[in-house]
């Protein structure tokens, strides 16, 4: 085997295996935050990631070590990591119209587990082959680094100690630095570049680098042209006209907004996060709804109710609260520090209202055993399911103990289901089994559902007392429409626990009925006059 002399000391080689780990890992990573405005980054998306990575790597695993044994050529080898670094760097130019094209094609044609088709179809034709590529490393340097039985299980046992190291460095940088500081676009071109330059670097250190010149001259060219063309971060870009477009550790974000109102989205094809009505007055959304809440604890009549709001996002359901209720002091909890900033900037989030960056389960476990709130709202979908910790009888359990007597929970269901045994059954069982008086609404034109829960018997007689005291006719109209829309909630045995909580799953049947249900027409119209007439509908 003819090697060029920047292998013999098998330093090169170790390098190799380092970046070719990192860069695995990163490109993982990037996967998650690329798919994640289309499809959410549930478990059931990281899931498929992985599933979908390692299958990419068993295979090019067993390629390479075939392709080493058959020609040990390390050429070849540093020509397969060229490809994958190009395919690599095209990811931020052409991976989201691919991922919409997938989307798009199988919305019409699947009935159910519509994300995780999805999902796996976009990683095997974005990611799966650069990974299958990057995946011949480690047999084909084994082929080209091990002299003799003497030292092999000393040289493989380097070898794989470099690609950990590189996969652990490959984990922490993109997630900590290079996405939230550059975004994921440019996270792709970075590392596509070190691949690019790794074997630039072994092809221009021998003397025959003319001899695979053409080759390197266009993957060059093919790397720049990525680089001018795929820094854009944006992934909804068939929008023109958004406020602000970026991305934090947690969350790809989006604002847009009218002369009416502003509107949060962490997801591009699932509806929106946060609604903000710029005129005063009620909205006829969820926080209208939730707003029967204070009235349930008595809090109307208070001089000073405390609220405490898990999930606070923008703080839209505070910033309601306080266009109506003189007497209330809140409290946000929110675990992304800037989706807190857009509240302030874009939302008209008060300054005078604290929000703790924390999660929210975590802060409740920190609090005091004797600090008290008369309302405590659960706000925590998180793109389209509920983290499962914020969903358990021993979350519930917390949020109850930290409740003043007359104290009521208010919890956002922002997916109704209409099948029996949906996430919303289980929520609801879940939390029957903690709270006596549980009371459910839902939300007119929307997919929403408001849950009221407290030990207080007296709940719905406080609520009842406080509408008929209410001065404000327009607020007052909203609470009779919450009470004759109230339904005494049955609890049934579907209940979660920190054990099990399968909500990804639960949300995702959902998710099914939802899409089933917005693309009918389209479906029909596809049916009867095919692409021609689709096209037309829009």
């Amino acid at each position: 085997m003819k090697t060029r002399p920047i292998l013999k000391n098998k330093i090169y080689l170790y390098l190799t295996e380092f970046f070719a780990g990192m860069s695995v890992m990163a490109v993982e990573l990037g996967a998650s935050r690329l798919l994640a405005p289309y499809f959410s980054s549930s478990q059931i998306v990281w899931t498929i990631i992985i599933g979908t990575i390692m299958i990419a790597m068993a295979l090019g695993n067993i390629y390479g070590g075939k392709k080493a044994d058959k020609n040990p050529d390390p050429d070849r080898l540093y020509i397969r990591i060229i490809i994958a670094a190009i395919w690599i760097a095209a990811i931020p130019v052409l991976g989201k119209y691919i991922i919409i094209l997938i989307a798009g094609l199988l919305i019409f044609s699947i009935n159910s587990n519509f994300l995780v088709i999805a999902a796996f179809a976009a990683c095997m034709v974005v990611f799966v082959f650069p990974l299958f590529l990057l995946g011949t490393v480690t047999p084909s340097l084994v082929k080209y680094s091990v002299d003799s039985l003497d030292d092999s299980g000393k040289t493989v046992g380097y070898l794989n100690a470099s690609n950990t190291i590189g996969s652990i460095i490959g984990t922490f940088v993109p997630t900590f630095i290079s996405i939230p500081a550059v975004g994921t676009s440019i996270t792709f071109l970075i590392f596509a570049g070190i691949l690019m330059a790794l074997s630039l670097v072994y092809f221009f250190s021998g003397r025959d680098s003319k001899r695979h010149g053409k080759t390197l001259i266009i993957s060059s060219i093919l790397y720049v042209v990525c680089c001018i063309f795929g820094h854009n971060n944006s992934f909804a870009f068939w929008q023109k006209d958004l406020t602000f477009e970026g991305e934090s550790v947690y969350n790809y974000l989006q604002v847009s907004e009218n002369d009416r109102r502003v509107i949060l989205s962490t997801n591009v094809l699932f509806g929106v996060q946060s609604i903000y009505l710029k005129q005063d007055g009620l909205t006829g959304m969820y926080y209208d709804y939730a707003m029967a809440a204070p009235y349930m604890a008595g809090a109307k009549n208070s001089d000073n109710s405390k609220v405490l709001i898990l999930g606070m996002g923008t703080g839209t359901y505070a910033t309601q609260c306080n266009r109506y209720f003189s007497n209330l002091t809140f409290r946000g909890v929110e675990i992304d520090e800037k989706i807190t900033a857009l509240a302030r900037r874009y939302f008209d989030l008060s300054e005078d209202i604290p929000v703790e960056t924390y999660d929210g389960r975590a802060y409740l476990a920190a609090l005091d055993e004797d600090e008290k709130y008369d309302i405590i709202m659960v706000d925590a979908y998180q793109d389209i399911t509920i983290p499962f910790q914020m969903s358990s009888v021993e979350f519930f359990t917390m949020v109850r103990e930290h409740l003043t007597d007359n104290g009521v929970m208010v919890v956002n269901m922002n997916m109704r289901g209409r099948t029996e045994g949906s996430i919303n059954d289980y929520l609801q069982d879940t939390i029957s089994s903690v709270f006596d008086n549980v009371y459910t609404v839902d939300v007119m034109g929307s997919t929403n559902r408001e849950l009221f829960a407290s030990n207080n018997p007296d709940m719905i007689k406080l609520f009842d007392e406080g509408t008929k005291a209410e001065e404000n006719e327009e607020l007052k109209d909203m609470m009779k429409t919450v009470r004759a829309g109230l339904i005494q909630y049955e609890a049934g045995d579907l209940i979660l626990t920190d054990d099990k909580a399968p909500v990804e799953l639960l949300g995702m049947k959902v998710i099914d009925d939802i899409i089933r249900d917005q693309v009918s027409y389209y479906k029909e119209i596809y049916e009867e006059k095919g692409i021609s007439g689709l096209i037309d509908s829009f």
